[in-house]
């Protein structure tokens, strides 16, 4: 876990993107005619996305307006809350999407054909997790849509290039295109994301304003590529090159818990993740996170997420840890 604690201000914003790694959970290929309507339900720990390649749609989150795509627009839902897609707001009941039949081709990934015998649509839809704190913690400070229409704006530039070639790939069907589409579904994702960081920073705030703070920004990042680092509130305060108490209010303030309760956290989201995977030690994980022996880190783990490290190992399939708001 352990990397330079050194700060750049090269792009701190930049190093939470970059562990935006997916593990694709689910991709669905629809081939729809209206009218049609689907209920996409909500899934731990996952987005979800849509990209309507040809046709028109309605997506409706609960408690937000309707949202109407066309053509090469696409859609994230990025807080694993369960929404409806449909042909139009009066298309009918929904079918729950992971319950329609449909033809699989993998594991992963299948074709669904619905609907009536009106006009067509098609419409790829994913559902993907994250296992990186620092990923769930920057998903966790995104609207409940991210909206991203066709059109010529020099910003959007590259989610349409992706957009098109899904499309491409989508309508050939050639060999490979499930691997190519996936991994291009992948890029979206990210390059959504930017993308509204980029259209609208005045929606910044709280965490994602400290992160790119010139003085809490050091700290986050210190611990972010440092966890396991014997940090003290005077040492976090050294890298903001601010006063230990100046640093520990405005901490508290903009990110919404004190340094070392957030330092703590952010160690036992790390050690979760790890310990989800199987294949390392308790011992090897408490010390990765900063503790000298597995009793004070199984301690601390058990205090903070009700759970035992071995307990977590063992299962290799518990939620992961809730961030603080």
């Amino acid at each position: 876990m352990a990397s330079s604690a050194s700060w750049s201000p090269s792009d701190p914003l930049g190093d939470a993107l970059h562990l935006l790694r997916m593990r694709g959970t689910f991709y669905c290929r629809s081939e729809l005619r209206e009218p049609w309507a689907l209920e996409v339900p909500a899934f731990a720990d996952t987005l979800s996305f849509h990209v309507l390649t040809a046709g028109s749609a309605v997506l409706q989150v609960p408690g937000e307006e309707p949202i109407d795509l066309g053509p090469g627009d696409l859609a994230v839902v990025p807080h694993a809350c369960g929404h409806t897609i449909a042909s139009s707001a009066g298309a009918g009941p929904a079918g729950r999407v992971d319950l329609l039949p449909q033809r699989y081709l993998s594991e992963h990934y299948s074709v669904l054909t619905h609907g009536g015998e009106g006009a067509s649509s098609l419409l790829l839809c994913g559902i993907v997790g994250f296992d990186e704190p620092a990923a769930r913690e920057l998903l966790r400070h995104l609207p409940a849509v991210l909206h991203i229409r066709a059109g010529l704006d020099s910003r959007t530039a590259p989610v349409h290039e992706i957009v098109r070639m899904m499309a491409a790939e989508l309508a050939d069907r050639r060999p490979g295109g499930e691997a190519v589409t996936t991994r291009l579904a992948d890029i979206v994702v990210v390059q959504a994301i930017r993308t509204w960081l980029s259209q609208d920073p005045g929606t910044r705030h709280g965490w994602l304003n400290a992160l790119q703070g010139e003085h809490l920004g050091r700290a986050l990042t210190a611990i972010h590529r440092d966890p396991g680092r014997a940090w003290t509130l005077a040492a976090l305060a050294r890298e903001a090159r601010m006063s230990r108490s100046a640093f520990a209010a405005g901490f508290t303030e903009h990110v919404g818990e004190p340094p070392m309760g957030y330092l703590t956290r952010w160690r036992m989201n790390l050690a979760h993740a790890r310990l989800r995977e199987g294949t390392v030690s308790v011992s090897q994980v408490a010390a990765e996170s900063g503790y000298g022996s597995a009793a004070a880190f199984t301690r601390a783990f058990t205090r903070c997420t009700g759970q035992t490290p071995g307990a977590v190992r063992r299962s290799r399939g518990a939620p992961v840890l809730a961030g603080s708001d």
